[in-house]
């Protein structure tokens, strides 16, 4: 069923009681639904993320995305704002838990909640997706391709960001990970790293590796676009978001 949304920009309070910037789609014609937080990827608060943000509210989610870049470049085009961003190393981890903590608060005042909250992200947002997840109270955890969540940016990279499989003991909902075979960040390697370590930590996740898709096979309008992958794993999502916070 496809659900008639709304959608619009607004202001929420972020970390440290920052007002920042935000794109909530919410369904219409329902009175509670479940909720999800959606993290976009290093590119930035772009036109790709808020057209995903819209499928979840016509999936029948109310979802949140916040701009996670509009400290350092208010009003800016994405691509310039995540240029600032990368010449900064990237979102500091403690501001993006604050921030998504803000959006998880947003999202549970709506009259709609019926208070459950799931995360997802893409490329370096898989890796705070899961981030998010060990450190916030959430119901379910996804993270798509998230680059550094077993190993360490290298120290070349512009973007600093520590590994998180040392917190997957601390998460409160399930997981599922979405992966292309032929990325390398993640590797196939690294993303079997993080099963091993959620299964020793005794957590319940699904894993999916697609054959002949790479980094971000969700995105529509990159070279990467993988439509079948892409269309298995929106399946997968609403599967686990219809058995987690529906």
């Amino acid at each position: 069923m496809t659900h008639n949304l709304r959608a619009d920009t607004i202001a929420i309070t972020g970390n440290d009681g920052d007002e920042i910037e935000a794109y909530l789609a919410v369904p219409t014609d329902v009175e509670r639904c479940g909720s999800i937080v959606v993290i976009h990827h290093m590119p930035g608060y772009d036109e790709a993320t808020k057209e995903i943000t819209r499928k979840f509210a016509a999936h029948g989610y109310a979802a949140l995305m916040p701009n996670l870049y509009h400290r350092e470049a208010p009003g800016a085009a994405p691509d310039d704002a995540a240029a600032v961003a990368r010449a900064n190393g990237g979102v500091p981890d403690d501001r993006l838990v604050g921030d998504v903590a803000g959006a998880v608060a947003h999202l549970k005042s709506l009259p709609s909640s019926n208070g459950k909250v799931a995360s997802i992200g893409y490329c370096s947002g898989g890796r705070q997706s899961l981030l998010v997840g060990c450190r916030l109270p959430l119901d379910a955890v996804i993270d798509c391709y998230g680059a550094f969540a077993v190993v360490d940016s290298p120290a070349e990279s512009p973007v600093r960001a520590r590994a998180v499989v040392g917190e997957v003991g601390n998460l409160r909902g399930p997981v599922l990970g979405l992966f292309g075979a032929e990325d390398q960040y993640p590797s196939p390697e690294q993303t079997r790293v993080l099963a091993d370590a959620l299964s020793a930590a005794g957590k319940e996740f699904t894993f999916r590796t697609f054959e002949g898709a790479g980094h971000a096979f969700f995105n529509v309008d990159r070279p990467s676009y993988r439509p079948e992958s892409a269309t298995e794993g929106w399946r997968e999502v609403f599967a686990f978001l219809d058995r987690t916070v529906a």
